[in-house]
C-alpha cells in the first residue's frame, strides 16, 4: 500500500556567502607586489642617476614617433587637403614641413646646441686638460732629470724657473750674478746658455704644443742710443730660436719671437737685478682646431 512507504525528507543546506572563492585573489596580489616592486625600483633609479641620464631616459621613451599635427579644419571628420581648393580645410602637417628638402638644409647649416653636446664638449675640455697638465708635468721632470744626469750641469738648474701658467708651460732660463746667459751687450749665448736651449728643446720637441719665445733684459742703460734694449732683448729672444731649431725644433712650432726689454721684471722690487735677465719659452696650451661656437655659427 501506498501509505506503508516511508518518508525521506532531505534538507539542503545553503551557503552562507563565505565559501571558496578560487585563486583570483592571488592574481591581484601578485600584481599588487609587482606594481609595488616597480614602484620602489623607478624611486631608486631616481635617487642614482645623474639629471643628464634622466633626460636621455626622458628622450628615449617620449613618444617622438607621434605627429603633432592637427587634422583639416578641426571640424568633424575634417581630415588634412593636399591642396587649398576643395571643401576640407587645409590643415597643418609639422611632418611634412619638418621632413621638407629646406628644413633639412636649415638643420645642416645651424645645427642647435642640446644639453647632450655641451655636456660632450665638457668632457672632452676636461680630459684635454687632464692630458696637457700631465704632460707638462712630465716635461718638467725630464728637463730636470736631464740636467741632473750631467753632473758639470747640475748647478744649471739653479737657473732654470718652471711654472705652469694660464698661458701654458713657462721655461725661463735665468742669470745669476756672475753667472749669466749672455755676455753684456751680445745678442749670442755663451756655452751654459746653448745646453739648456738644447735641453729644452729636445723636451718640448715630444710634445704638441707651440712655443713662443721672449727675451727680456733688466732696467740697466742700453748698450747705446741707436740700439736699445728693445732691440737687445728681441735678438737674444732670436738667437735662442735659431738654437732650437738646429736642434730639431720644427719651424711650424715657432708661435712668435719677442723682445719684451725690461718691461716684465721677474723682481719689480729690484729692476736691475740680474734675474730680470732671462730668456723666457712658453709652451703654449693647446686650442681645438676650430671653436665649438666659430663652428655653429658658419
Amino acid at each position: 500500500m501506498a501509505g506503508d512507504r516511508p518518508i525521506v525528507i532531505k534538507k539542503v543546506k545553503k551557503g552562507g556567502g563565505h565559501g571558496h572563492h578560487g585563486g583570483a585573489w592571488k592574481v591581484a596580489y601578485a600584481d599588487f607586489v609587482t606594481a609595488m616592486m616597480a614602484f620602489f625600483l623607478l624611486m631608486w633609479l631616481i635617487n642614482t642617476t645623474t639629471p643628464e641620464q634622466r633626460r636621455g631616459i626622458a628622450d628615449y621613451f617620449a613618444p617622438a614617433s607621434v605627429s603633432p599635427s592637427e587634422s583639416g579644419n578641426g571640424g568633424i571628420l575634417a581630415g588634412t587637403a593636399l591642396g587649398e581648393e576643395g571643401a576640407r580645410g587645409a590643415g597643418t602637417s609639422s611632418v611634412i614641413e619638418r621632413l621638407s628638402p629646406d628644413a633639412i638644409r636649415d638643420e645642416n647649416e645651424t645645427p642647435q646646441e642640446t644639453p647632450e653636446t655641451a655636456a660632450s664638449e665638457d668632457a672632452i675640455a676636461e680630459a684635454r686638460q687632464r692630458r696637457e697638465r700631465a704632460d707638462f708635468a712630465s716635461a718638467e721632470m725630464s728637463l730636470r732629470q736631464s740636467l741632473q744626469e750631467m753632473p758639470e750641469l747640475a748647478e744649471l738648474t739653479r737657473q732654470l724657473i718652471i711654472e705652469e701658467t694660464p698661458e701654458g708651460l713657462r721655461i725661463q732660463l735665468v742669470d745669476e750674478e756672475g753667472r749669466p746667459m749672455f755676455n753684456p751687450g751680445s745678442v749670442e749665448p755663451n756655452e751654459r746658455a746653448v745646453v739648456l736651449l738644447r735641453a729644452v728643446s729636445e723636451i718640448a720637441e715630444q710634445l704638441p704644443n707651440r712655443i713662443a719665445i721672449s727675451g727680456h733684459t733688466d732696467s740697466g742703460p742700453a748698450p747705446s742710443a741707436d740700439y736699445t734694449n728693445w732691440e737687445l732683448s728681441a735678438d737674444r729672444a732670436n738667437a735662442a730660436r735659431a738654437i732650437m731649431q738646429e736642434s730639431g725644433m720644427p719651424d711650424d712650432r715657432i708661435a712668435e719671437v719677442t723682445g719684451r726689454a725690461g718691461s716684465e721684471p721677474l723682481y719689480p722690487d729690484d729692476p736691475y737685478m740680474a734675474g730680470n735677465r732671462r730668456i723666457s719659452i712658453l709652451l703654449l696650451r693647446e686650442a681645438p682646431v676650430i671653436a665649438p661656437t666659430h663652428a655653429l655659427n658658419r
